[in-house]
């Protein structure tokens, strides 16, 4: 399968110097969000971080982290994520996703979770996926370990 990239994109020739994340929450999962990156800050730190709008302002101010913010979700911000994705800048997904609460942008949602499967990106929806997805990363990265 041939990927076209967007005029002016360049093909990436060879792996990346930091771990491309991006960080999704949906509002009822942001203080989630917001732990989680507290809990792993010394090894997210040290990655190229992309989020959602609310999500990467609150990561950027309450964690210290340095984080590309896209647009909302609704506003189309899972969509900017997903095109990164879909060629190759981007290497995993954290997206801590409310399952009880109806999204109006639920296509979007659901696109951008599908791109993680059909490109085979590690995409974890819930805390404990995160942090095993997480964990797994910092053993795979020299120079860092999972907490004990």
């Amino acid at each position: 399968m041939t990927v076209s990239l967007p005029t002016g994109a360049a093909a990436p020739t060879t792996a990346p110097a930091r771990l491309r994340l991006a960080l999704i929450a949906h509002d009822g999962k942001k203080d989630e969000m917001v732990m989680l990156a507290t809990e792993f800050a010394d090894f997210l730190g040290g990655c190229e971080l992309i989020a959602t709008g609310t999500t990467g302002t609150r990561l950027a101010a309450e964690v210290g982290l340095t984080v590309e913010r896209m647009l909302s979700g609704p506003l189309g911000g899972d969509l900017q994520i997903g095109a990164r994705l879909a060629v190759g800048l981007v290497d995993a997904v954290v997206f801590l996703r409310d399952p009880m609460t109806p999204q109006p942008h639920e296509p979007d949602i659901n696109a951008l979770v599908r791109a993680c499967d059909v490109h085979d990106v590690a995409c974890a929806t819930n805390l404990s996926s995160a942090r095993l997805m997480l964990n797994s990363l910092r053993a795979a990265v020299p120079g860092t370990r999972p907490r004990e």
